[in-house]
């Protein structure tokens, strides 16, 4: 089985009508203000998904500022999820600004068959340690009952691009430290986390941390298949596509050349994220 464990779908009147929810959202704006940024409905990843042989997809929208974007769009991926439910698996947004809001949201559509949280991210500003703080009853929550956190990391050097945050790393290892039994999973090979790994504290630390594979192709070379491989275990890596960003082929490429074994490979494209929902589903349950 193929798990896509990162992809983002919008509703039809975000995709119809960017221009007005650029006004609505300073970070929104900052990746789709762009007329060739790529957004995608629920029907063009299925299609998607049937063209490429993946099974299930994780669907996440976007972390939206605005409580009444961040209520519809969640409600878009719940609906789509309820239309597909052998494939799909929604994980909901919520502001950390609003940990009130965000605690009910919670609440209510992991009730209602809510898998995980994600992709949260911080575009125009930092995570701040207040920000955690603030935080901490929805974390702390979360963390009892294992449900998966999916955020949004990326390497603080190099070039630039939409989307690119600015929060520095040792604020998402504040985050785990804080919280080392919740499931973490770092978007974007966790922006060069998994290297500090080495550290055995640190290793010891991020023990229910995964890293997903999302714009791979954009950022690194296929060699980071098996040298994050080798530093933290083939079982922390999670396949993941940020559909519609790039077509999953161009990650089955890499990951045939990338020198692991076929067995690896499984792990990577589906077994590894089947294990931590069913271990979700055993704290939940």
């Amino acid at each position: 089985m193929i798990i896509d464990c990162h992809t983002h779908i919008f509703p039809d009147e975000v995709r119809k009508d960017r221009v007005t929810y650029c006004k609505r959202d300073e970070a929104f704006s900052s990746i789709y203000r762009d007329p060739k940024s790529k957004m995608a409905g629920v029907e063009d990843l299925v299609a998607s998904m049937d063209e490429s042989g993946i099974d299930q997809s994780v669907i996440c929208g976007f972390p939206w500022s605005d409580l009444d974007l961040c209520f519809l769009h969640n409600r878009y991926l719940m609906e789509s999820a309820s239309r597909y439910p052998d494939r799909l698996i929604a994980f909901i947004a919520f502001p950390f600004s609003n940990p009130g809001w965000s605690e009910k949201e919670l609440e209510g559509l992991i009730k209602d068959g809510a898998r995980g949280v994600g992709e949260i991210a911080f575009y125009r500003q930092e995570m701040t340690s207040k920000d955690l703080q603030a935080m901490r009853p929805v974390l702390t929550d979360m963390e009892k009952k294992g449900i998966p956190l999916l955020l949004h990391v990326n390497e603080t050097i190099g070039h630039p691009y939409p989307g690119k945050g600015r929060t520095p790393l040792e604020r998402f290892y504040d985050l785990i430290v804080s919280f080392p039994h919740l499931p973490v999973l770092l978007a974007h090979w966790g922006g060069g986390l998994p290297f500090y790994e080495l550290m055995p504290e640190v290793a010891k630390a991020m023990a229910n941390v995964y890293y997903d594979t999302a714009a791979s192709p954009f950022l690194y070379s296929k060699k980071i298949y098996a040298t994050v491989s080798e530093i933290v275990g083939v079982k922390k890596i999670l396949f993941g596509t940020d559909f519609p960003l790039l077509s999953p082929q161009r990650y089955f490429r890499e990951l045939e050349d990338s020198g692991l074994s076929k067995e690896d490979q499984r792990r990577i494209l589906g077994l590894n994220f089947s294990n931590l929902l069913e271990m979700n589903r055993r704290v939940s349950g």
